[in-house]
């Protein structure tokens, strides 16, 4: 490295090779961002940025989790930024997807809340999802239902069943994510699953269980037994 050459260059070098060599694990939060950074910024010291985006939204997953709207309020992030990240968040979800596609659902369940978790822990409005299963309990399709608030939801048993019946289902998981990072289910969750249990129950469609996930964990309603 010569003296004109910019002092953040063999600090790449340096990083790309830990990652190399070690994998994530042995990387921060700030410096995995900055590996990501590195291509949307390459002639420019990106660990500032990659140290400010952490600060504000608190952590590697959540910064790709932020909405573009948010993303854009920081300073020195750029639209092409804002492209590369949600790229990076696609390709963790696609991932996780996979490994729910690859076999009966019920009996890889840990990839089921992975990916649960992947794509929804983070979001700062609720979303209720849909898991469609065949005899099989195979994964016929995946879909987003509803969007709503940063607390609630609506959610209407008789559509989540009509959807079902289009698509063959057999049977369903219920997903839905709670912003405020805790994800015990609230009475009006079970409410609402009950009432979809009734619904379904008579025309032959099983619901598997209602996962709620936030940023501190999973639940199960199944495994709480509140149905």
């Amino acid at each position: 490295m010569t003296d004109s050459t910019p002092h953040y260059h063999g600090h790449r070098d340096r990083l790309r090779a830990r990652f190399t060599e070690f994998g994530s694990e042995a990387l921060p939060d700030y410096e995995l961002l900055e590996l990501v950074l590195f291509r949307s910024i390459p002639r420019r010291d990106v660990k500032p940025l990659a140290k400010e985006l952490v600060k504000r939204f608190g952590s590697f997953a959540k910064v790709l989790a932020a909405s573009p709207a948010r993303l854009a309020e920081v300073p020195g992030v750029t639209a092409g930024i804002i492209t590369d990240l949600k790229v990076v968040e696609a390709a963790g979800r696609r991932l996780a997807r996979g490994e729910v596609t690859k076999r009966p659902v019920l009996s890889s369940w840990s990839s089921v809340i992975d990916y649960c978790r992947a794509a929804m822990a983070f979001m700062d409005k609720e979303q209720f999802r849909l898991l469609f299963l065949d005899k099989r309990n195979a994964l016929i399709a995946d879909e987003v239902q509803q969007s709503g608030t940063v607390d609630h939801t609506p959610v209407y048993p008789r559509e989540v069943v009509k959807r079902a019946l289009e698509l063959s289902a057999s049977a369903l998981i219920l997903v839905h994510n709670h912003p405020s990072g805790d994800p015990t289910p609230s009475s009006a969750d079970v409410k609402m699953t009950r009432e979809i249990i009734d619904v379904a129950t008579p025309l032959g469609i099983t619901i598997h269980d209602h996962i709620i996930v936030g940023r501190e964990g999973h639940a199960s309603l199944k495994g709480l037994k509140l149905i």
